[in-house]
């Protein structure tokens, strides 16, 4: 059965294919950060694909942002099946050649990055959280992972981060997590101005890429 694009933002390499990377947007929805980042991994040769999990809204305060987040975690189950359907396209479209998925997940996005790398080991090569935890059984998990964590994250105490780093080594899971000094949750996006720290994001870039081209 071949999967149709669901609703989201596709970014193509120059080469017209590339390794997949689905990319699971923070609380703000499909906005043009995420846009963006499936577009910087177009032009490093993947093929990216963020799905629109709000369906064409997007925050742009905390309080609206909190309440579609809210709203898609009381409706979670219907989230992971749009994310499974999103990831089982792109598999398809990168096809068996490809090495399996990566996924990016941005804060509310980790969580189910987290999810999908335990309930659907196959699909899924490499995760890279940004800002973001979970916890779960990662014990079905073929998956490498890769941490981006602000220093001063009242969204993701350390308490959090250790424990989940804890949780995938014991796993057995390969596990890499960066804390960047003297930022906060966000730290990673342009339009959240008294967040961005344009240093630490471009460390967290060039380290993804890195970590992705393995």
């Amino acid at each position: 059965m071949t999967h149709s694009q669901p609703k989201g933002f596709l970014a193509v390499p120059p080469a017209g294919e590339g390794p997949g990377v689905l990319v699971l947007h923070a609380w703000w929805g499909l906005n043009d950060t995420i846009r963006d980042v499936c577009t910087r991994l177009a032009e490093a040769g993947f093929t990216a694909f963020a799905p629109d999990l709000y369906h064409g809204r997007v925050a742009k305060t905390i309080p609206e942002a909190e309440a579609l987040g809210q709203a898609l975690d009381a409706n979670y189950l219907q989230a992971k099946v749009e994310i499974a359907d999103a990831a089982r396209f792109l598999a398809e479209r990168v096809g068996p050649d490809g090495g399996g998925l990566a996924v990016l997940g941005f804060s509310l996005g980790a969580y189910y990055a987290l999810d999908l790398a335990a309930a659907a080991p196959e699909l899924v090569r490499a995760v890279v959280l940004f800002y973001g935890t979970g916890d779960g059984d990662f014990s079905r998990s073929r998956a490498t992972y890769l941490g981006h964590f602000a220093a001063q994250d009242p969204f993701e105490p350390q308490a959090q981060v250790d424990g989940l780093e804890a949780a995938l080594r014991q796993a057995g899971r390969p596990v890499e997590f960066h804390r960047y000094p003297g930022t906060g949750h966000w730290f990673f996006e342009p339009d959240r101005p008294d967040a961005y720290e344009p240093a630490a994001a471009s460390l967290a870039w060039d380290r993804t890429l890195a970590f992705l081209k393995r």
